[in-house]
């Protein structure tokens, strides 16, 4: 009832079949899997009208080169005429007036959207169990979380229904589910795809990415995506290098042996990391440790700024010009408090408060001024080391995925990103790609990271060097 897992190598399909059937697969798959949460809403018409858009320009020669993909978008990604809420009820029922420009230029490109994803509301969490829509399950093992934020991204993926799936990635919200369910998850160079259409969680950190079952999936929507955008500022103007996925030859990988020897970290994904170090040894990489930036600072330093962020960038959201106003208020100081407190959930006020604590007059200094220093410094060690090396090898998780329910202190599930949110602090491109599985039968993933702008070396390692 699901699609075929790879569209590399299914998209002759569509020349055949046509579009529809693959479309109507989806929808199918989609809704006889509803337990798993993963979507909030499914677009039947519009992706039946975009089909059958696909199926004339394939019979006219000239389809796009994702003719026949079928894709989730999550629900913090505008789409044109469709809901968007970032799983909030305080944009709940919410129609976007635009699409955002990977929408446009996925569509552009003949893929089919076939609906929103869950996630954490405003992206804000590392199970997608703070939805306000209800968590989501993970595909693998329903009794295990897929991950966030983008887990209902990575459950829809990892389920079949889709060929591959848009998440964001704010400090590993792509490439923590993408471990937890054993997909391809890519974190792009901050600045190569548009934010425009993203609902903001922490503006210098998000990044639009995919999720896909393969390499070859994830570098054919990457090719359509990235490249500047005249509607987002922080976009780069440099070319985008071709991804041809050609193996990269020997290489220089480096990777933090602290990292492989901190407390909680799971044997078997120890093990299997020493594994992959000695196998590419064998194989003729140089590999060498080198010592991590700030590593205990990095997560503490994450939480600062993007929560920071965050608390700037949700003061939008105050029930006066769109989303939910509450109907007990009585004037605007009353309309404020109200709606913001019934329409944000527990985790999202709590990083709004500790936002607006550490740019408040007193703690400006203290908090957030000093983060902005511990960051400089692990950017400018990370592209250091990436001047030396061409590759940063690490575990994408310490563990793998954990059951619901089982992680209730906030600062543990913070430090669920202890691997990931290095790339966002730096602004580099990483990747999880699904090379493990533990004995418990679940999967976990190992993480690469480039220097900035150099996707095609890490899809093209990702692809020859790793298999995926």
């Amino acid at each position: 009832m699901s699609p075929t897992k790879s569209f590399s190598e299914a998209h002759v399909l569509p020349r055949s079949g046509g579009v529809g059937p693959i479309v109507e697969q989806a929808l199918a798959a989609a809704e006889a899997q509803h337990e798993l949460n993963a979507f909030l809403e499914l677009f039947h018409e519009s992706a039946r009208d975009q089909a059958a858009r696909v199926d004339a320009r394939i019979k006219a020669g000239e389809a796009g080169p994702l003719a026949g993909m079928v894709l989730s978008i999550k629900d913090n990604i505008c789409y044109k005429g469709h809901k968007v809420s970032a799983s909030s009820r305080i944009l709940e029922g919410f129609t976007s007036i635009y699409s955002a420009t990977v929408v446009e230029r996925l569509l552009a490109a003949d893929a089919v959207i076939i609906g929103r994803t869950n996630c954490d509301e405003f992206a804000m969490g590392s199970s997608n169990e703070n939805s306000a829509f209800g968590k989501v399950l993970n595909p693998v093992d329903k009794t295990k979380v897929p991950g966030g934020s983008s887990g209902g991204a990575a459950a829809s993926v990892a389920a079949g229904t889709v060929h591959v799936a848009l998440g964001s990635d704010t400090g590993g919200s792509i490439r923590q589910p993408a471990s937890f369910t054993g997909t391809v998850g890519l974190k792009p160079t901050y600045g190569r795809i548009s934010r425009y259409g993203l609902i903001a969680f922490a503006s210098s950190f998000d990044q639009i990415g995919p999720f896909a079952h393969t390499v070859e999936d994830t570098a054919a929507v990457y090719r359509i995506m990235a490249g500047h955008d005249p509607k987002d500022a922080t976009t780069s103007k440099r070319p985008v290098e071709p991804i041809t996925l050609e193996h990269p030859g020997k290489l220089r990988i480096a990777y933090y042996r602290e990292g492989l020897e901190r407390p909680g970290m799971d044997p078997e994904v120890v093990a299997h990391m020493q594994a992959q170090i000695d196998r590419l040894k064998a194989e003729g990489h140089t590999v060498e440790p080198i010592s991590v930036p700030l590593l205990d600072h990095q997560v503490p330093t994450y939480y600062i700024l993007a929560t920071a962020e965050a608390s700037s960038n949700l003061a939008r959201f105050d029930g006066i010009r769109f989303g939910h106003r509450s109907t007990k208020a009585q004037g605007v100081d009353e309309t404020y408090r109200l709606s913001r407190s019934e329409g944000f959930g527990p985790e999202v006020k709590r990083r709004i408060l500790l936002g607006t604590f550490v740019l408040s007059a007193g703690y400006y200094d203290a908090y957030y001024a000093q983060a902005q220093r511990v960051r400089r410094i692990i950017r400018d060690h990370t592209l250091a080391s990436l001047e030396e090396f061409d590759l940063i090898l690490s575990p994408t998780c310490p563990t793998t995925a954990f059951g619901h329910g089982a992680i209730t202190d906030p600062v543990a599930m913070y430090l669920q990103d202890i691997f990931t949110v290095q790339a966002n602090l730096a602004g580099t491109p990483a990747i999880s790609l699904p090379t493990g599985t533990h004995s418990n039968g679940l999967p976990f993933g190992i993480q690469l990271t480039a220097k900035p702008f150099d996707e095609a070396r890490l899809l093209a390692a990702s692809a020859g060097i790793f298999g995926c």
